[in-house]
């Protein structure tokens, strides 16, 4: 998801934004965290967490996934800007609920298992770069297997589980973040990244 994962490029247009994104992922998560253990339900909670998801998981993922692009990550900038446009529908739908409109579940549930072969995908792909971020996409694939599982009858502690998995999230997605932004300026390795999962296959 950084920049330094695109070896073909050795010069950014722009600072490098990643930390920008997580951070804003982070704090989007945070705000989702009341409802998810269900204790923000009213009104007023939905709608203070949809604004968080609109500025901070929308807005600050976006301008994440088009720096990256600028910066020729192609692995960022997609995985942020389609982040970004998942937040939008997230702010919608919390507006939306805190005035009795319920999204339609059949049209979720298609998007979500949509995301979760994306995010699969995802998954492999950043094993290449790091260990970290391939758990970041692990968390995310749980995310969205607890949620599809709930659609088809699972039981209420998979709540629990998709409370876990946002906890676990922002955590990560704040680790990867200091690691850009404090490893550098202390000149070591303060937030640990963690290597390459997989190698790629040397050409022939």
């Amino acid at each position: 998801m950084t920049s330094h994962a695109s070896p073909a490029t050795p010069t950014t247009a722009i600072a490098d934004p990643t930390a920008i994104g997580l951070i804003c992922l982070a704090i989007g998560c945070a705000a989702l965290m009341p409802i998810a253990l269900g204790v923000s339900l009213t009104p007023q909670g939905l709608r203070t967490a949809a604004i968080f998801c609109l500025l901070f998981g929308a807005g600050g993922q976006l301008i994440a996934g088009l720096g990256n692009l600028l910066n020729h990550n192609l692995y960022g900038g997609t995985l942020f800007t389609s982040f970004a446009f998942n937040w939008v529908i997230n702010w919608w739908a919390l507006d939306n609920a805190s005035r009795g409109q319920l999204a339609d579940p059949t049209v979720v549930l298609a998007v979500d298992l949509c995301f979760l072969v994306i995010f699969l995908a995802f998954t492999y792909g950043f094993g290449f770069f790091s260990s970290l971020l391939m758990a970041f996409l692990v968390d995310i694939d749980l995310l969205y297997i607890a949620r599809i599982w709930k659609h088809f009858g699972g039981g209420d502690w998979l709540g629990v589980v998709i409370a876990v998995c946002t906890v676990a999230l922002a955590g990560i997605a704040l680790w990867i973040a200091f690691a850009l932004l404090i490893n550098p300026v202390a000149g070591r390795a303060i937030f640990a990244f963690g290597g390459p999962v997989f190698r790629p296959r040397p050409q022939a």
